[in-house]
């Protein structure tokens, strides 16, 4: 008669002791259903599902026993059921949705918090990693980050609701939290769509321009209600370059020159380019800028709107099609095609209302530093760590980043 029996060991973690383990369930012709270890601070953790015929499961846990008094594990055997089993293997063995908290610094409460609100909706936790570095007690350096990735399983239908809880509790307590299903997308993106303006950089370029134009408070009040879903963008981008009539070239430049690169954008581009994926600006803003950070950060493709200037001075109209949210979602729609990549396969990065058509039909849509109305639309949000805080939605740990 078969036996399942699940083994549990636990003590400091030494060389070869899973060699010596394994050698004995290959002595006794046992066979392995399940098996995961983990390390936390030199204290291992490893279990393992094992089944066979009686006599040899019996040998083997004395064995077992023995081995694990010689090299300092406690050890303990759980029968599982036939039926135990069978529910198992029906459930897939596997998480199913992937939630990521991070912030610059996690505390007991916030993981109680969230805990609490995942067990509400009837997910049971099944892993926990922890993506971010190691760091010392009161570190207070300002580019520490911490990050811990639940794998949890549940009824796939409250995954919605499980995100809008999420997202107020990270808006209560100033942290991040991400809910996306486990699946092969996650895992395999390969095209990033980045809004420029407030998103690459912390500047709205066209506010820049309008100061050096002296029309600085005008245009941003136009730029505000714009942002905010109030103001139609077309109607309010013309507006707003035609008040930067006369403005010299020169003044471009100037602006250009100091453009300041959002938070952890550096790490964010160097690591997506070494992993392999292609990247692109899709901006209501304007290629002149945008050329400047494919220069600097080394994207791929920039579509953005062309600034028209005559004789050195900016005449206060846009040359051709003018780029809003419909055009970005469509262009992002074109280099997915272009490039054989699935839209599943795409993210998308915005802070605006006119962001929010590209940040729908991407696999992965995120809104950083956004408006409310933009972070309550978009499927994930980051708020309170830089750029590079989207690696961690892709799985990606701090020593993997480069």
């Amino acid at each position: 008669m078969q036996e399942i029996v699940l083994v549990s060991f636990l003590g400091p973690d030494q060389p070869k002791q899973f060699m010596r383990l394994m050698a004995v369930l290959d002595l006794h012709g046992l066979d392995i259903l399940d098996v995961g270890q983990e390390v936390i601070h030199d204290q291992l953790t490893l279990g393992m599902v094992v089944s066979g015929a009686s006599t040899p499961i019996a040998l083997a846990m004395k064995e077992l026993l023995l081995v694990a008094s010689e090299i300092g594990l406690t050890v303990r055997f759980k029968p599982i059921s036939d039926s135990q089993f069978s529910n198992w293997v029906g459930e897939g063995g596997r998480t199913r949705l992937v939630v990521t908290v991070f912030a610059k610094k996690l505390s007991a409460k916030n993981l109680q918090q969230v805990s609490q609100v995942i067990s509400a909706f009837g997910f049971n936790i099944e892993s926990l990693n922890r993506l971010s570095g190691r760091v010392h007690p009161g570190d207070e350096k300002t580019d520490v980050k911490h990050c811990l990735e639940f794998g949890v399983r549940g009824d796939l239908g409250l995954a919605q609701e499980l995100r809008k809880a999420c997202l107020s509790l990270a808006a209560q307590n100033n942290i991040d939290i991400a809910v996306q299903e486990d699946n092969p997308y996650r895992r395999n993106r390969r095209l990033v769509c980045f809004d420029m303006d407030s998103t690459l950089i912390e500047q709205e370029v066209i506010d820049e321009l309008a100061k050096a134009a002296g029309v600085g408070e005008a245009v941003s009040a136009i730029t505000e209600q714009a942002m905010r879903g109030e103001l139609d963008f077309d109607q309010s981008f013309r507006q707003r370059v035609a008040l930067l009539k006369g403005l010299p070239e020169t003044a471009l430049q100037k602006v250009a020159s100091q453009l300041k690169v959002s938070e952890g954008a550096v790490t964010l581009m160097q690591t997506l380019k070494k992993l392999g994926y292609r990247t692109a600006i899709l901006s209501g803003g304007f290629v002149y800028f945008a050329e400047v950070l494919q220069q600097l950060l080394g994207i791929d493709e920039v579509y953005a709107n062309h600034l028209h200037i005559e004789n050195g001075l900016v005449t206060g109209q846009v040359v051709g099609e003018i780029v809003n949210g419909e055009n970005k979602a469509k262009k992002l729609r074109a280099l997915a095609q272009k490039h054989n990549i699935s839209l599943e396969q795409v993210i998308a990065v915005g802070d605006g209302a006119n962001d929010l058509p590209m940040l729908s039909i991407a696999g992965l849509g995120v809104a950083f530093r956004a408006k409310p109305l933009v972070r309550e639309n978009a499927q994930q949000a980051i708020s309170n760590v830089g750029l590079d805080g989207l690696l961690y939605l892709l799985g990606v740990r701090d020593y993997d980043q480069l």
